[in-house]
């Protein structure tokens, strides 16, 4: 399989290289040359086998021989080595959680493929790999602890700082030894945009070896099609049409599913649910992409301006307002409502939603009230503990912790405070002992 930079279809790579790169030269990002398809048969039998075949079987096209069969397998058995319940909320309505990995997020499969992909590309080269990554919260942790002491990798992560959870800077500013934290006086869309910089600046190409692990990188955001798959093979058998409501931020999670879709999995129609940065709600209202400024809310994981991977959906429909639109409803919803729904469902249901997974159910009964027919799932892609401290009050007694939490909070903070500006990643960079 290749790929090409969405800002110059004839710059092609094969997956090592757009792995390795992680943005095209160019500033693009990269998009598969095909879009394969699965075979009719492996959809009407997905129930048959078992969760290891499915994500091997999906992700397999989007490789080709560039990782031996031997090697893949092992990746993904490390990527799905937790499980994704599908829990039933109210009559039709399920959750799909996410949460199940090592950091409580949705992020970590995205996180442990990629970082199983690099370590097997990267297993006989001596050259340092640094792989610099913006987060708005969860990927951070994520990407910290799926390439924590993979030899030859160092990891440094940019955070807005004061917007992310209690719970969310200690899983990325804890670890130490190859990942470093830098917390940026900015937003994310900031902290992307500085680490998007970082990728064209020759000087600094000339003295490391980058890498991106946002969603951006195609090892971060196809492996995340394969909960989509596992949660249709459970849903399967009660032949209605499936809808699916995911929170989105940078658009990397819808964009796999969108794509698991592309391949041949029957999704009926996807729900982009936002908070109230509303960039692509409103572009599907009025055809106008006009990012603001980015507003901090309790989802704060969302709070993405300017999502990097909408460009990803649009080429999938080739630009199309009206293919898109028969694929994609997308709507916002204010703090206030995302609280009301955490009660309501909780009160109702005794289910307990995080803030991100509430404004997914919210897009998801929104859509069903046109179409109630179908069988909905939203995805939770978090775990309500990393939001202990925005969390309702008179909810957070009810909040699970795990005691890998717990010891979470006995651990010092270690991260550097730098400007909302290039110059100063930059000047860091260049003092660092790691540079090649």
């Amino acid at each position: 399989m290749q790929y090409y930079s969405l800002q110059n279809p004839q710059h092609r790579v094969s997956f090592r290289e757009a792995v390795i790169q992680g943005l095209a030269p160019d500033r693009g990002l990269y998009f598969p040359a095909q879009l394969p398809r699965l075979e009719k048969d492996f959809i009407e039998r997905l129930e048959e086998y078992d969760p290891l075949y499915i994500g091997r079987h999906v992700i397999q096209p989007f490789i080709g021989d560039e990782i031996p069969d031997n090697h893949l397998r092992q990746i993904v058995s490390d990527t799905l080595s937790f499980p994704f319940p599908l829990r039933e909320v109210e009559q039709n309505i399920y959750s799909l959680e996410l949460f199940h990995g090592p950091t409580l997020a949705f992020k970590d499969v995205g996180a442990r493929f990629m970082a199983g992909c690099l370590g097997y590309f990267r297993k006989h080269d001596p050259r340092p790999v640094t792989v610099l990554v913006a987060t708005s919260g969860d990927t951070g942790g994520a990407v910290a602890n799926g390439f924590y002491n993979v030899p030859g990798v160092n990891v440094i992560i940019l955070y807005p700082s004061g917007k992310v959870s209690t719970l969310q800077e200690k899983q990325l500013t804890t670890l130490g030894g190859n990942i470093t934290a830098l917390e940026i006086q900015g937003s994310f869309d900031d902290c992307q945009r500085m680490v998007k910089t970082a990728f064209l600046d020759q000087e600094l190409q000339d003295n490391y070896m980058l890498t991106s692990a946002n969603s951006i990188n195609v090892a971060r955001w196809l492996p995340q099609m394969f909960y989509y798959f596992l949660a249709y093979r459970k849903i399967k058998q009660w032949k209605k049409e499936v809808v699916m409501a995911v929170p989105s931020g940078n658009f990397g999670n819808i964009c796999a599913g969108m794509m698991a879709a592309q391949m041949g999995l029957p999704i009926a129609h996807f729900i982009a649910a936002t908070n109230v940065n509303d960039t692509v709600p409103r572009f599907m209202q009025n055809g106008k992409y006009e990012p603001n400024a980015p507003i901090p809310t309790l989802s704060n994981a969302m709070d993405v301006s300017d999502p990097s991977n909408f460009v990803r959906i649009l080429q999938m429909f080739s630009a199309s307002e009206t293919a898109l639109k028969a694929h994609l409803s997308s709507y916002s919803f204010t703090d206030a409502q995302t609280v009301a729904a955490i009660g309501d469902v909780f009160k109702q249901h005794n289910y307990l939603m995080e803030p991100h997974g509430a404004v997914a159910y919210l897009g998801l009964k929104q859509y069903l009230k046109k179409s109630p027919n179908n069988v909905g799932i939203f995805l939770e892609t978090a775990h309500p503990v990393k939001f202990e401290d925005t969390m309702p009050e008179d909810l957070r007694g009810e909040i699970s912790i795990p005691e890998k939490v717990k010891q979470l909070y006995d651990r010092e903070k270690q991260s550097v405070l730098l400007p909302n500006d290039y110059k100063s990643l930059k000047n860091w960079l260049m003092g660092q002992s790691y540079a090649v």
